[in-house]
């Protein structure tokens, strides 16, 4: 039977696979998750950096971690990736697709490479690890996956175009396997931050009065994804307070909605941010470091 909201289910003893999770929100969900009593394996194309990560959340008492190679781009990695995590933990219960690339700029000015890899690690990584998941949940009638998406997915923002259309397409693609899993046990849940408080956004030219509104930090998204786990919520927003302005955004033509942007200078967040802030950041993730 399908489980709906109106039960949580608790953390404590289940296992739980995050990809990307060496950093950023990725380590801050596993520490969540840990913290509630869960055992966690994280992936990351860092392999060095996983194995660091999960020796430093390891150090708390009772905690069960472990860092494993991931490269999301290719399936016989994300296979093994889950199939390593199965073997040393036990069967999976939940698999967080949160590995993702954010450079900035002019589409114009986009190398196809770099096109290529924004589509490859934050669109075909989560469709790649969601059918993963589904194979091995489905039998079992039970299961979550939880895409991390982004305030990103559901308007767009000058700059981040293919970005933007990757998480676009994250959200169409979710709630689509939500529909065709729904009576099946598993849960399907996206979580959509807006600017998070890691590398990825710095130096984002975020107008000053709104960073409380759309700025949250790596935990606050971390416990957004246990609570998509916990309840089966097929959307969950990052801030609370950003729900009401999606919704009176999505009754707003592209015109009108470019306007306010506009207006409120989030139309020069990405166009103008700081280059030297993210010099360290476009070098990494022009490599091999998701």
């Amino acid at each position: 039977m399908a489980r709906t909201t109106k039960s949580a289910i608790s953390p404590v003893g289940k296992v739980v696979a995050i990809t990307g999770g060496a950093r950023g929100i990725g380590r801050a969900t596993a520490e969540a998750f840990l913290d509630q009593g869960a055992k966690v394996a994280i992936g990351d194309v860092d392999a060095e950096l996983a194995e660091k990560t999960a020796a430093e959340l390891g150090a708390k008492p009772g905690a069960e971690i472990i860092g494993l190679p991931l490269n999301v781009t290719d399936r016989a990695s994300f296979a093994s990736f889950l199939d390593d995590a199965e073997q040393q933990l036990g069967s999976l219960d939940v698999v967080v697709n949160n590995a993702g690339i954010m450079p900035t700029g002019l589409l114009a000015d986009e190398a196809d490479s770099m096109t290529d890899r924004i589509i490859d690690i934050n669109l075909r990584g989560v469709i790649t690890g969601s059918k993963l998941a589904a194979a091995r949940f489905t039998p079992r009638g039970s299961g979550a996956i939880v895409n991390i998406a982004s305030l990103a997915g559901v308007t767009g923002y000058p700059g981040l175009a293919t970005y933007c259309g990757t998480k676009h397409a994250v959200l169409g693609f979710t709630e689509s396997l939500y529909g065709e899993l729904h009576d099946t046990g598993v849960t399907v849940s996206a979580v959509l931050p807006g600017v998070v408080r890691t590398e990825l956004s710095a130096g984002a030219k975020v107008p000053k009065w709104a960073e409380g509104i759309t700025t949250v930090d790596p935990s606050d998204v971390a416990r957004a994804v246990v609570t998509a786990f916990t309840t089966g919520k097929p959307r969950v927003v990052v801030p609370k307070s950003a729900a009401g302005m999606l919704k009176s955004m999505s009754l707003m033509s592209t015109r009108a909605k470019y306007k306010v942007a506009r207006a409120l200078k989030f139309d020069v967040t990405f166009t103008q941010a700081d280059p030297a802030a993210r010099a360290a950041y476009h070098r990494r993730i022009s490599g091999d470091k998701q």
